[in-house]
């Protein structure tokens, strides 16, 4: 199936109170690293839509897309090693958390886990605390292509069991092959647009 996302930047904020009105907001979030601005390109079809880099933690704002039917895409700042201070990391925390809790709009989280190195403790953490406090959640593999063909079978059954989950709910796809990308397009555009919303 072959859906097409338009989307478009709008702004970078700090808080939540900064962001657009929305009908539907879908936010993605994961470690720093793990591939969100080449995640987002891919699945709006647009090199460069989000600022890629080698360096982990570019990342640092609430970065918001608008789709043409007034839904939002929200790219969250990425955790884990980033070269920043404690004290920004613990500000990051802070903004993810309360951005989790009280975006009224927000209708779905993708959790990205490097299917490389599979969850970390970070990863396997923040997924306890959205089901502590019920926030709508997928989790979604990236890096596919990195993961050797031989391996894949063992890799998909140890991530899922290391986040909690059921293999066949875990999506996996490579920015970089286009694996699943349609899927996770079509998944975003019904999360977004779905008329019942």
């Amino acid at each position: 199936m072959d859906t097409t996302l338009t989307l478009a930047f709008d702004r970078s904020a700090e808080r939540i109170d900064q962001l657009p009105a929305s009908r539907a907001e879908v936010a993605i979030v994961g470690r720093s690293n793990v591939g969100k601005s080449s995640l987002l390109n891919a699945v709006a079809g647009v090199a460069g839509l989000a600022r890629t880099s080698k360096t982990p933690g570019r990342t640092r704002l609430l970065n918001c897309f608008v789709t043409d039917r007034g839904a939002t895409v929200l790219d969250l700042p990425g955790y884990g090693y980033a070269k920043v201070s404690a004290s920004e990391r613990a500000q990051w925390r802070v903004r993810l958390g309360t951005y989790l809790r009280e975006r009224e709009a927000l209708v779905m989280t993708i959790v990205l886990v490097d299917g490389e190195v599979g969850p970390t403790a970070l990863d396997v953490q923040l997924l306890e605390w959205m089901r502590e406090f019920s926030v709508p959640f997928t989790v979604v593999a990236t890096k596919h292509d990195k993961v050797r063909s031989s391996k894949r079978v063992r890799r998909r059954r140890e991530l899922a069991a290391g986040v909690g989950l059921d293999e066949s709910e875990v999506l996996w796809v490579s920015a970089v092959t286009g694996v699943n990308i349609d899927r996770l397009r079509a998944r975003i555009d019904g999360w977004l647009h779905d008329p019942s919303l």
